[in-house]
């Protein structure tokens, strides 16, 4: 077949063309030009070592390259990377054929669930099947094109399986144009075939020439600025909630402004915790199933609530209980419509910062009513002296109070140790945290104002993204003056600690901080509200008896998993993955830790018993999580009747 004319080619393997467009990829956002994708990481298997590995290799002076542990996490890291990055740049990351490529679906899904960049170059299938079925392929009764990485396509926003060479051609500049769209980015998947990988073809040159892709600010319609305008003038207790679009905009400056002018009070979600960097007597910190309670009895009141670049999970609405004034209305800053249009939002479809100027002129000399101001105030102020008793590093907690809890050698709380972190970190330090108690305690507690900064992945809330995502914000961030900090329990610590080796490979100055609390705590938590009895959720040992297996065979029952907690080394983990790891019991062991770290060159592990059970004050907001309907258990029956209440409180916003 004669192939068309592009004028002056180059002579390249699918995966040598592959790199060489990738490293010629920039942004261009607010006037600063930068590298796209500035490195790429993988793992080599026999479906992308002979293709994508010898590329990388010929090309990584152009396009360097980070070995990793587990797919799964480098994805982790290149979507931190890339939220610190406010998704002007990310990672490439390849894997090879099957197992590889599954460990990428998981972070795939969370990239896409919270709008972020990241580029996945998995291994596929031979486009020849003349080999017949090899290591690693599926065989798919239904068709012999169906590979593993079909599971990409429900979440993935561009996918494409690459089985001719041509075909890069149209669809890498596709792919780039969704990364780099912030209304419609996510995770990105090329398939490439094994063999595909390393056929040749004569490409054009200017397919590799520098490309520049303009991250654009929406607009917003001046007619849709002057709607919710109108509605804000004519509100009595307007509220502002604030997403992670307020900071991918870097609208802070904005919003802030906006605040001081009406005094609207602003909350904010989990992704737009720190969206407030110079609070005035506005700011409400964090609402929803793990924000203050005051703030939540104000989101009751509200008659108008202006949501910002948040896509309104039920962790913010309660379920959609939240909202209990009868004349309440929406409106809304998105630059996805999808996102706008919830609660039947009257909507501003634009740019965060651009839509925050226009309307502050359109409500020129609004100011709220000195009644909800007083609330505010109120508010603020009881939230601020019961936090601070709470999270106090040296007041003297009354175990006695838990009558649940067993005896440990914990001395602090959650809340304590959070207390502490804010004592040590300064401005231009970033906590990051995704899963479990930990980042619903930092929603609550920790001060993200004043240049120290909240890394929160809770749209997907995925355990084992934390370490890796410490290292994408430390890439982000190469002044190490200012400490990354990675705050997780021992949970995700033992599910996932492998990139500390990564981290340690790399000399990434970082710390993990760990709360050592003997299990899934949060989750119990949860277990304890929504079923009344605890079951499954903390480390230990099962009790004397048979085991599982004698117990199966005898047609028995094997004993509970309620024996003494599992004696794990925290400290013994960390030091075989090669980090320097200390173990700090008390307040100033905890102070002393963070102050002779603070500049060490590389990853840092601080270990810090917490007492189990002791929760930071409750929001108490309803949060729809349905108990058994029958049970022969007594105890559920009660815990029922408290859900069935809560399911009055809920609403349909038209």
């Amino acid at each position: 077949m004669t192939q068309p004319n592009y004028g002056k080619t180059e002579r390249l393997t699918v995966a040598q063309a592959v790199i060489r467009f990738i490293a010629a990829q920039y942004t261009l956002s607010d006037g600063v030009k930068r590298r796209f994708i500035p490195a790429a990481m993988g793992i080599f298997g026999h479906g992308n070592v002979a293709g994508l590995g010898q590329a990388l290799d010929q090309y990584n002076d152009i396009l360097p390259f980070v070995q990793g542990r587990n797919e799964q996490a480098l994805v982790h890291a290149a979507v931190g990377f890339a939220k610190a990055s406010n998704r002007t740049q990310t990672f490439a990351i390849t894997a090879s054929i099957g197992p590889g490529a599954m460990n990428m679906v998981t972070p795939a899904a969370l990239a896409t669930v919270n709008h972020l960049p990241v580029l996945l170059l998995p291994g596929d299938s031979y486009t020849t099947r003349r080999q017949g079925p090899v290591l690693q392929q599926l065989e798919h009764p239904l068709g012999p094109d169906i590979s593993v990485n079909d599971a990409f396509r429900p979440i993935a926003r561009y996918f494409d399986r690459i089985t001719r060479p041509e075909q890069l051609l149209y669809s890498l500049p596709n792919a780039f144009r969704v990364l780099a769209n912030p209304s419609e980015t996510g995770a990105v998947v090329i398939a490439l075939p094994q063999d595909l990988q390393s056929h040749a073809f004569d490409f054009p040159a200017a397919f590799f020439e520098e490309r520049v892709w303009k991250i654009r600010r929406t607009i917003p319609d001046i007619e849709d600025i002057a709607a919710v305008a109108k509605l804000i003038k004519s509100a009595k207790k307007p509220l502002i909630i604030s997403g992670g679009g307020v900071i991918y905009s870097t609208a802070t400056k904005e919003l802030e402004a906006f605040a001081n002018a009406t005094g609207i009070p602003v909350s904010e979600t989990f992704g737009g915790k720190g969206s407030i960097q110079n609070p005035g007597k506005w700011h409400l910190m964090g609402l929803g199933l793990e924000g203050s309670p005051e703030t939540n009895k104000l989101v009751a009141e509200a008659d108008l609530i202006l949501s910002i670049g948040t896509r309104l999970t039920d962790f913010a609405t309660g379920s959609q209980s939240m909202f209990q004034n009868p004349d309440v209305k929406f409106a809304s800053i998105n630059i996805t419509e999808h996102d706008a249009i919830k609660q039947g939002a009257t909507a501003i479809l634009g740019d965060a910062k651009l839509s925050l100027v226009e309307l502050a002129k359109a409500v020129a000399g609004y100011q709220i009513p000195a009644e909800w101001s007083a609330k505010i105030d109120n508010g603020v102020a009881i939230w601020s002296k019961q936090l601070a008793q709470a999270i106090d590093p040296d007041a003297i907690f009354d175990k006695s109070t838990l009558p649940d809890s067993p005896v440990t050698n914990a001395i602090l709380t959650q809340g304590q140790l959070i207390g502490l972190m804010n004592e040590a970190h300064q401005s231009g330090d970033t906590i990051i945290a995704a899963a479990g108690g930990a980042p619903g305690d930092i929603q609550k507690a920790w001060d993200a104002t004043n240049g120290k900064f909240a890394h929160l992945e809770f749209g997907f809330s995925c355990m084992g993204y934390e370490i890796p995502a410490g290292m994408g914000v430390r890439w982000a961030t190469p002044d190490t003056s200012k400490r990354v900090t990675v705050f997780i329990g021992d949970g995700t610590f033992v599910m996932a600690p492998t990139e500390l080796v990564t981290a340690c490979q790399e000399g990434l100055p970082m710390t993990v901080v760990i709360s050592e609390n003997h299990g899934y705590q949060v989750i119990r938590r949860l277990q304890m509200w929504r079923s009344g009895h605890h079951f499954g959720n903390e480390f230990r040992y099962r009790q004397d008896g048979p085991t599982v297996a004698q117990a199966a065979e005898k047609g028995g029952t094997a004993p509970r998993l309620e024996g003494d907690y599992l004696k794990i080394d925290l400290i013994k983990m960390a030091e075989g993955m090669g980090a320097k790891a200390i173990y700090a019991t008390t307040a100033d062991e905890v102070r002393e830790a963070f102050k002779a770290t603070r500049n060490d060159a590389g990853p840092v592990v601080i270990v810090v018993p917490t007492i189990q059970h002791a929760n930071l004050p409750a929001s108490n907001v309803w949060w729809d999580v349905a108990p058994a309907e029958v049970s022969t258990q007594p105890w559920v029956a009660e815990v029922k009747k408290e859900y069935d209440a809560g399911l009055s409180t809920q609403r349909w916003h038209a």
